[in-house]
């Protein structure tokens, strides 16, 4: 298997240190480059056309998130993992918004850094705990609120089902082990939950679904 090619992100010369360290550690990824700042990183991922984009927030010029946005819209295929100080409600959202797979919070130990390199590298969506307990409460209906009959009726009855199992924070694995189907199967019917509700991705799937109650 080739290794997941990175891009790291980020101002701060020992933290882009300890991240280069950390992966050139493991086989399963290749560090293809750094840069310091937003407008390096988008130069840098034009180039490089890495796998996944380790991205920092807060950078000098263009943030992360904006950085984030252009980098997709030209190259929708990387995977941006936000790796940040910042667990706020905007800074979370603002970086889903724009495209990012995956949100990280800084002092995240080793191997919840890989696994959501990882993760990220195969199009999931993957957050720290914390910010997943956050969105979760977040998207959580109130006892006052009410969820429609049927939520999407766009979408077929397995097919609804996988968005629910989805927004539960299942993975396509979990998914196909859950429903016994095959895993082709299970991205099949997501790629057609996706056209159906015109979203890009897993995240944004998952905020629909949460906002009609599924999950």
């Amino acid at each position: 298997m080739e290794p997941i090619r990175v891009l790291i992100a980020d101002d701060h010369p020992l933290f882009r240190d300890g991240l280069r360290t950390l992966l050139q550690s493991r086989t399963e990824t290749e560090v293809l480059g750094e840069a310091a700042t937003g407008e390096e990183t988008i130069a840098k991922a034009a180039t490089l056309q890495p796998d996944v984009i380790l991205m920092d927030i807060n950078m000098p010029g263009t943030n992360g998130i904006e950085a984030t946005r252009r980098i997709l819209h030209t190259s929708p295929h990387t995977g941006v993992l936000v790796v940040t100080m910042y667990e706020d409600d905007d800074s979370v959202f603002a970086a889903m918004r724009a495209g990012a797979r995956g949100y990280l919070l800084k002092g995240a130990d080793q191997d919840e850094t890989m696994r959501a390199i990882q993760a990220v590298s195969r199009g999931e969506a993957i957050f720290s705990p914390v910010i997943a307990k956050r969105l979760i409460r977040y998207f959580t209906p109130t006892k006052a609120s009410t969820t429609p009959p049927q939520a999407f009726p766009e979408l077929t009855e397995r097919e609804r089902e996988i968005l629910s199992l989805l927004a539960q924070g299942l993975n396509n694995a979990e998914i196909a082990q859950r429903l016994v189907l095959s895993l082709k199967t299970v991205r099949n019917h997501l790629s057609n939950v996706f056209n159906k509700l015109q979203v890009a991705d897993r995240v944004q799937a998952i905020i629909r679904a949460r906002e009609a109650g599924l999950g």
